[in-house]
C-alpha cells in the first residue's frame, strides 16, 4: 500500500513546494518595504547627526530620502494587500493539509471590523497586525522556508543522489558496492516520502494551529454572535405571533362578541335575524379556532411533539406540492430545541425547493452518527442557490448556529442542489 502512495506523495510535496515559493515571495514583499523604509530613515538620521563633519561626510541624501519615501509608499499601499494574500495562502495550506495529508488545522482569525464603507489604512493595519493569526502565518513562512524545505526536498535529494550513484559503477572498480549504495539511497528517498510529508503536515499544524487562548476567544465570539442572533430571531418571532393574534384570532373574537351582542338585542324582537347572527358567530368562532391551531402549529407542531422529528418530516414531505421522499431513520429523539430547529429548517428548505428551485422532486435524508444529527435535503432543480442572496438559507444557518450547527450548500448552476445540516446532539 505504501508503494502506491509514493508517487502521490512526491506530487503533493511538489505542490507544497510551489506554495513554499509563493510564501517566500510574499514574505519578501512584506518585509522589503519595511526594511527599505527603516534603512533609508536610519541613514537620513545618521546623515543629520554627522553633517557637521563637512563636505563629503554626509553621503547621498537624495538617494536615502528616495529609499525612505519608496518604502513608506509600499508600506501604505502594498503591505495590507500582501498580508491578506499571506492569510489566503495560509488558508489554502490548511485545506490542502486536510485534503492531502488527513491533518485538519483549525483557523482562528479575528473578524473584519464592521463599519460603513471601506476600512481606512489605520483600521485595516490595526486589524491585521493585532490579530495573532497574522503572526502565526508569518512565522509559518519562516519555518516553511527552513525546516519545511528540508522535509519536502529530502526525499527528492536522496532519490537524485541514488540515481547519481547508480551511474558510478561505470567508473568504479567496485560496481556492486556502488550499485547497492545507490539502491539504498533511492529506496530511502522513495520510502520516506510519505512519512516526511506527514511530518511536514504535523509541522504545519504545530505552527498554524491557534493556541488555546485563541480558540477560547473564537469560541466566546461565536457564542456572543449566535446569542445575539438567537435573541433577535426570538424577538422577531414574538412580534410575528403578536401580529398574527392581533390581526387574526383576536379580530375575529372581537367581531364575534359584537355579533353575539347584536343577536342578544334581536332575540326577542326578531328571532330569525338573531339566529342568522348566531350562525355567523359560530362560523367566526370556527375560523378563529382554525387560525389559533395554525398559529400553534407554527410555534410547535403537534405531530412533532407526539411523533418525533422523523415522522414530522415525513408529514412535511406529504404536504409538499413536490414529490418529496424521506430516507433514513433516527433511533431516538434529539433534545426538544434541536428537534424544533431541525423541523423548521427542513420546512424552510422544502418551501425553498417548491418556490425557487424549479424542481420536480426532493429527497430528505435523516441520520445520526458520531454524536451529530445530520439532515440532507436535495432536489433536481436548476441550482444556483446562494445563502447570501436570501431565499431563507441564511436564516436556516442562523437557526442552526444557536446549537453549534453548520449549514453547507452545494448548488452549482444547472443543479442539483444539496443542502446538508449537521447539529451536534445526543438522542434520547
Amino acid at each position: 500500500m505504501i508503494w502506491k502512495q509514493i508517487p502521490l506523495s512526491l506530487v503533493r510535496a511538489l505542490g507544497f513546494f510551489g506554495l513554499l515559493l509563493a510564501g517566500v515571495a510574499l514574505f519578501a514583499v512584506v518585509t522589503g518595504p519595511v526594511v527599505l523604509a527603516a534603512l533609508g530613515l536610519g541613514r537620513l538620521i545618521d546623515l543629520l547627526l554627522i553633517a557637521h563633519r563637512g563636505p563629503g561626510g554626509g553621503g547621498d541624501v537624495s538617494r536615502d530620502m528616495l529609499a525612505t519615501v519608496a518604502g513608506l509608499i509600499c508600506c501604505r499601499f502594498v503591505l495590507p494587500v500582501a498580508l491578506l494574500a499571506i492569510r489566503r495562502l495560509a488558508m489554502l495550506t490548511r485545506r490542502l493539509m486536510e485534503r492531502w495529508c488527513g491533518v485538519p488545522i483549525a483557523s482562528a482569525y479575528r473578524p473584519r471590523p464592521v463599519g460603513p464603507g471601506r476600512l481606512g489604512y489605520q483600521r485595516r493595519m490595526s486589524w491585521l497586525l493585532g490579530d495573532p493569526g497574522t503572526w502565526r502565518d508569518l512565522l509559518w513562512l519562516v519555518v516553511n522556508a527552513t525546516a519545511g524545505l528540508v522535509l519536502l526536498l529530502l526525499p527528492a535529494v536522496l532519490t537524485g543522489l541514488g540515481v547519481v550513484v547508480f551511474l558510478q559503477p561505470l567508473l568504479s572498480d567496485r560496481p556492486h558496492v556502488m550499485f547497492a549504495i545507490g539502491l539504498a539511497f533511492v529506496a530511502a528517498g522513495l520510502g520516506t516520502a510519505p512519512l516526511l510529508l506527514r511530518g511536514y503536515a504535523d509541522l504545519a499544524r504545530l505552527v498554524l494551529a491557534p493556541s488555546e487562548e485563541a480558540k477560547l476567544e473564537l469560541r466566546v465570539r461565536h457564542l456572543a454572535q449566535t446569542r445575539r442572533e438567537t435573541l433577535d430571531t426570538g424577538a422577531a418571532e414574538l412580534r410575528r405571533i403578536e401580529r398574527d393574534l392581533h390581526d387574526g384570532a383576536q379580530a375575529r373574537l372581537v367581531a364575534m362578541g359584537l355579533t353575539l351582542d347584536a343577536a342578544g338585542r334581536l332575540i326577542d324582537t326578531d328571532p330569525a335575524a338573531a339566529r342568522a347572527l348566531l350562525i355567523e358567530a359560530r362560523d367566526a368562532s370556527a375560523r378563529a379556532l382554525a387560525e389559533l391551531r395554525d398559529l400553534v402549529r407554527g410555534i410547535h407542531p403537534p405531530v412533532l411533539a407526539d411523533r418525533g422529528l422523523a415522522d414530522a418530516v415525513r408529514a412535511l414531505a406529504l404536504d409538499s406540492p413536490l414529490r418529496a421522499r424521506v430516507t433514513g431513520s433516527l433511533d431516538g429523539r434529539p433534545p426538544a430545541p434541536v428537534e424544533s430547529a431541525a423541523y423548521f429548517a427542513v420546512s424552510e428548505l422544502l418551501a425553498n425547493v417548491a418556490k425557487h428551485a424549479g424542481a420536480n422532486g426532493a429527497e430528505v435524508d435523516l441520520r445520526h452518527s458520531s454524536g451529530s444529527l445530520r439532515i440532507s435535503v436535495s432536489d433536481d432543480g436548476d441550482g444556483g442557490a446562494d445563502p447570501s442572496r436570501g431565499t431563507g438559507l441564511a436564516g436556516v444557518g442562523r437557526r442552526l448556529a444557536a446549537f453549534d450547527g453548520v449549514l453547507v450548500v452545494s448548488s452549482p448552476a444547472g443543479g442539483p442542489t444539496l443542502v446538508t445540516m449537521e447539529v451536534p446532539c445526543a438522542l434520547s
